[in-house]
């Protein structure tokens, strides 16, 4: 376990690895020519020093708070850390948030400085300046903010700035980090660098083993994560502190990133699920081009059933695999797993997975390849992970034990409590909903879930998303939604059914894989329109609900579903910024097709 930090704040990491170690690569850093360029420890000491003197002699002062509005990239990290270096505190924004939702958190949180990414945000800010009175500064990322800060702050005397550093301690606010709202309005996490250095140096002490492809190679990751989200700037902080070399990636599109895996070969990623069901579907569509969809499925019976096997032998249940079962796992290794490997870009044998819940037979796919994913669990309010499952025993399907300095306790209606130094201090400016969240140190999740004899948590919804028909039956969506969406051709499926008479579903569909799927049966592209009515991609769509139907009693099954043209996207306001489903925004947009479910 973590010690709990006695002195001190986030930015002291940057110098102190200047210090001890001012040659060994921190950071990698895309150039515009596309090749990555190496950013030693005492480059990126100099760049933030530099930075920081800039925000001084733009007035920024202690206890400031500066929003950030960009993708992922690596001047948010230099920011946040130049931030840090000046006892300042971000305010991440997500780089998709409407003119509304910047107005309310820029005013809630009392801004000062904003930094964007280019033209686009600086007109959604613009767009609400004159009702922010306190804001006095706006910086844009492709309008050469840094130069022009480096420049304004080059008279600053170093001493000026490590004069403010010296007085962050670590009961210092680092950060106010907005909840993405899938109800109401977003509120402001408060959460303090002990939190940050708590949460990081936990999971880089307990995990670190796991960074790297072959002891004493170098750990690296790139970060694609949106780093207005806690997961993200959790991984940003944790590099920092256990020197793992960093790169970054500004799209969550498999498209995009897949090439960027490819030229940084990281040796650990943390994602969400959907990368690795894009990786996992992207070779399932190449191997069915090729000819050689019954060898790939193979593949995929094998290694869950050799993952399986190998959990087993880690629970003390079993032998371990079997040496007909290893000789068929080795003479898929050339022949599939490698191949989903170098996807990955070859070197990556170890993952974490949080933001929403991973398919068990998926874990268990890619550990049978050779990338050992583990699930975890956390909230914005816990500084990102809770729980996780431990490198030598995983057991896929759940988020893991509680980390080394965490405690999870079930209440007695199923909601999951969390207590220690990770949990935040409170929500900004709202002490109502801050009592409602936090009881005597416990943070109430509003999640529901059940703890194993091992201590293993497995998440079961959401207190706020059981849904109850009109006959009295309590349902749980998230567990039918993604055995639904386990199917190739499925992207998304929100379940429906309350105060109804059973329960219903609306399905997108995985625009990829459908092209694939007709390309394959010889037949040409479909608009949206005509996909609706396919007949042949409905009878598909009903194997995946009967499939998902079998792990539940006839009361909690989907009775009948509905097929739409267009899936949920972050810009319809249907999606979270972490692609997570908006439930009333949904059901809003298409009343009319779950009312047809009905009639």
């Amino acid at each position: 376990m973590a010690a709990a930090p006695q002195v001190g704040g986030l930015a002291d990491t940057v110098f102190d690895n200047a210090e001890d170690d001012p040659h060994r690569v921190a950071l990698g850093r895309k150039g515009a020519d596309g090749h990555w360029r190496d950013v030693t420890a005492a480059e990126f000491r100099d760049e933030v020093l530099a930075l920081a003197k800039g925000l001084i002699a733009h007035g920024v002062r202690f206890g400031d708070r500066i929003a950030l509005m960009s993708r992922t990239r690596y001047e948010w990290t230099l920011f946040d850390f130049a931030v840090w270096t000046v006892g300042a505190q971000s305010v991440p924004v997500y780089p998709t948030s409407s003119a509304e939702q910047v107005l309310w958190m820029l005013h809630d949180a009392e801004v000062t400085a904003v930094m964007v990414e280019h033209e686009d945000h600086a007109m959604t800010i613009g767009s609400v300046i004159d009702r922010l009175p306190r804001l006095k500064r706006l910086w844009q990322l492709d309008d050469d903010a840094v130069g022009e800060l480096v420049a304004a702050g080059a008279q600053i005397d170093d001493e000026v700035v490590h004069r403010h550093r010296r007085a962050v301690t670590p009961e210092s606010v680092a950060t106010v980090i907005y909840t993405s709202g899938t109800t109401g309005r977003p509120k402001g996490c408060v959460i303090t660098h002990a939190n940050f250095m708590f949460e990081s140096d936990t999971m880089v002490s307990r995990w670190e083993p796991v960074f790297h492809s072959k002891p004493g190679d170098e750990a690296a990751t790139l970060l694609f994560l949106p780093l207005a989200h806690v997961f993200g700037r959790m991984v940003e902080i944790a590099a920092l502190r256990g020197r793992v070399k960093l790169g970054h990636q500004p799209e969550l599109s498999a498209r995009a990133l897949m090439p960027d895996l490819v030229s940084f070969r990281p040796t650990f990623i943390l994602a969400v699920p959907y990368i690795f069901e894009k990786v996992f579907s992207g070779a399932r569509r190449k191997a069915e081009a090729e000819g050689r969809l019954g060898p790939f499925e193979k593949a995929v019976e094998i290694a869950v059933k050799y993952a399986e096997a190998m959990e087993d032998r880690a629970f003390r249940t079993g032998p371990g695999p079997s040496a007909g079962l290893r000789m068929q796992h080795q003479f898929f290794e050339k022949i599939v797993y490698k191949k989903v490997r170098d996807a990955m870009g070859g070197r990556v044998r170890h993952a974490m997975s949080g933001g929403s819940g991973m398919n068990r037979r998926l874990g268990l796919f890619f550990a049978g390849a050779g990338v050992l994913v583990y699930e975890g669990y956390g909230l914005t309010e816990s500084t990102a992970a809770a729980t996780a499952n431990p490198p030598e025993r995983t057991r896929y399907g759940t988020v893991g034990q509680p980390i080394p300095g965490t405690t999870v306790h079930i209440a007695d209606d199923g909601e999951i409590w969390l207590h220690g130094a990770n949990i935040f201090s409170g929500y900004l400016g709202n002490p109502k909903a801050t009592d409602a969240a936090l009881r005597d140190g416990w943070l109430a999740t509003g999640d529901i879930g059940a703890l194993d004899e091992d201590g293993y948590l497995t998440i079961t919804g959401r207190k706020k998303e059981i849904l109850v028909t009109s006959g009295g039956k309590s349902v749980s969506p998230a567990g039918l939604e993604e055995r639904v969406r386990a199917h190739p051709l499925v992207a998304q499926c929100i379940v429906v059914g309350n105060d109804r008479p059973y329960i219903a579903a609306l399905v997108t569909v995985d625009q990829e894989s459908v092209e694939h799927w007709l390309a394959m049966q010889g037949r040409p592209p479909l608009s949206p329109g005509e996909l609706v009515r396919d007949p042949d991609l409905e009878m598909e769509v009903r194997r995946a609900v009967v499939a998902a139907n079998t792990a539940v009693s006839q009361a909690e099954s989907i009775r009948t579903f509905r097929i739409l043209a267009h899936q949920f996207t972050e810009e319809r306001g249907l999606l979270t910024p972490s692609l997570k489903l908006k439930r009333k925004a949904i059901e809003t947009a298409y009343a009319a097709e779950v009312d047809a479910l009905y009639h």
